[in-house]
């Protein structure tokens, strides 16, 4: 089933701001806790932690503004180069110095420039198609293909650079990948993405005389309840990303410290480990997207829900198998000097790609499929908001992981996404009804 080109052009463009995005985040946590004639910050574990989840979790939260000014003043494409070249100046000020200045600016550019670019090319993705295309599922999970070559390589190149030159060379290849996404989507995009995205929603919408008050208009009872049905799969999100996103903090430090990464006599680079789950997704994601558009040909594709809630039951199968590296060095009470094997981690990533699959990229397409077209934008800000919450506790998850143990806290997680997987099953039929026919 043929996809327009303007996909694979979207495809790039996320593909370098990924790379860009997940390799400054595969150093973050080390640059942060790195001695100060290391090149590092000299910040404590958990300091550190609670920082990167801060960090990342404001990263979503601001498309909720910046998918509002998209949808009212600026247009989507617009928004994206705004986002693009605020992104690269916010790695640029990371590369320029190992102090607070440098580290808290680029911070926050990272976090608007993240604003104006995530939700606008997510939602570009979308209106390449029409509501009743069937193809629409199966686009998002090859743009998600696009997010994960991003993250597959980032961390190699971001790693070996920080490893071998320091970490400002890190953030500078990341600044370089920016720039590559910007140059693809301003030359590329110009014919492969027509007028989608030029005007903003407000101001196209005002060009027809037939929907001049579609604007101030009220949302129908239909737009209503699939409006509510996406702030509830949002809720149920949260939990996911917060236990997803632990690769970036409590995992990285448990792999670095307790993870035998001895290969002959090669050892592999923590930041590497980063690389697993994209691998995983590069696999996966082609065999997902032909599995969705099979089911679906046949009258047998699983509702939305269904789906999101297996995927967050195979991420708590996932922080099973860290607890299962947990036991073998003593459980709750663990000998510091035991190291577990490498392919705990490598059974949790893979657990956690297969559910992400689930879910993630689905998510995306609900939002697109059940959003009034006038706040498509504002609402895959509301998405992205779940990444936000979930984030900031990640970060106290992680926090608690220095502390508590990683034993009970990777079991508290497996729990709650376990358990919040089965209750989200037991809600598809109130979901499906509430969407109108879209889920």
């Amino acid at each position: 089933m043929k996809h327009p080109k303007g996909l694979y052009c979207l495809f790039t463009t996320e593909m370098w701001e990924r790379f860009s995005y997940y390799g400054m985040r595969a150093i973050l946590v080390l640059y942060l806790t790195a001695s100060l004639v290391n090149g590092g910050l000299g910040y404590e574990p958990e300091k550190a932690t609670l920082l990167y989840g801060i960090f990342t979790g404001f990263v979503y939260v601001t498309p909720l503004l910046g998918g509002w000014l998209a949808d009212n003043y600026l247009g989507k494409r617009l928004a994206v180069n705004i986002g693009t070249i605020t992104c690269m100046a916010g790695h640029l000020c990371l590369a320029s110095g190992a102090n607070a200045v440098c580290l808290y600016s680029g911070l926050a550019l990272l976090i608007i420039g993240n604003g104006f670019f995530k939700p606008n090319i997510s939602v570009m993705v979308g209106e390449l198609y029409s509501a009743q295309d069937d193809r629409k599922d199966a686009a998002y999970t090859i743009f998600y293909m696009g997010i994960n070559l991003g993250a597959f390589f980032s961390p190699l190149v971001c790693g070996t650079l920080s490893d071998s030159c320091g970490y400002r060379y890190g953030f500078l290849a990341a600044a370089i990948g920016m720039l590559c996404g910007l140059v693809i989507f301003n030359t590329i995009g110009r014919k492969a993405l027509g007028h989608i995205g030029d005007k903003p929603v407000r101001v196209a919408e005002n060009a027809t005389a037939d929907n001049q008050n579609k604007e101030t208009a009220s949302l129908t009872k239909e737009e209503k309840d699939r409006t509510w049905v996406i702030v509830v799969l949002v809720a149920f999100s949260v939990f996911f990303f917060a236990g997803f996103e632990q690769a970036g903090s409590s995992m990285t430090l448990y792999a670095d410290k307790y993870i035998n990464r001895q290969i002959g006599n090669w050892t592999l680079p923590t930041s590497w480990l980063q690389s697993v789950n994209p691998v995983f997704i590069l696999i996966l994601a082609p065999l997902f997207s032909m599995l969705w558009q099979k089911l679906a040909r046949i009258g047998k594709e699983p509702s939305i829900p269904i789906k999101m809630g297996l995927g967050m039951i195979i991420l708590g199968l996932g922080f099973l198998v860290l607890d299962w590296a947990c036991i073998e060095r003593g459980g709750n009470n663990p000998d510091e000097t035991v190291k577990a094997s490498l392919m705990f981690m490598i059974g949790t990533y893979f657990l956690h790609t297969v559910g992400e699959l689930c879910l993630s990229p689905i998510g995306l397409s609900m939002v697109s499929k059940l959003s009034p077209v006038r706040l498509a934008s504002l609402m895959m800000g509301v998405w992205l908001v779940s990444s936000f919450a979930a984030n900031i506790l990640g970060g106290f998850l992680a926090r608690f992981t220095e502390t508590l143990g990683a034993w009970e806290i990777f079991l508290v997680i497996a729990a709650f996404s376990i358990v919040l997987g089965m209750v989200l099953l037991c809600l598809n039929k109130w979901l499906v009804r509430k969407s109108h026919g879209v889920l």
